[in-house]
């Protein structure tokens, strides 16, 4: 489970639809699921316990960046679940680290070129 720190617009068709499909099932369990069972003490949705917001932009982000592209968005998420402040200033691993890792990747991410 990740949810990228860095820019949409870098992340290639595969990581920025896997991000997507993640950062949904870790807003399913913020917000309805509670902090019980399987990923709830997973480091990456221990970082958005009480950001609901900040998780949120993320989601808008992903959304602006799949229109840029052309691709469809069919999965909004409910505004009015999105808590606390905007922004997310906790990382497991820094931008430059994100980076890092994806550079190492064998996929097309646009942070290679």
């Amino acid at each position: 489970m990740r949810v990228w720190d860095i820019h949409p617009k870098h992340l290639c068709r595969k990581h920025l639809l896997a991000e997507h499909r993640e950062l949904h099932g870790l807003w399913n369990i913020l917000t309805k699921h509670g902090a019980r069972g399987g990923y709830s003490r997973h480091p990456e949705t221990l970082r958005w316990v009480g950001k609901t917001r900040a998780l949120y932009d993320r989601h808008e982000a992903l959304v602006k960046e799949f229109s840029r592209r052309g691709y469809n968005h069919l999965s909004p998420l409910d505004k009015r679940l999105a808590k606390g402040q905007g922004g997310q200033k906790v990382f497991i691993n820094t931008i430059a680290e994100q980076k890092e890792i994806l550079k190492n990747k064998p996929c097309q991410c646009l942070i290679k070129k």
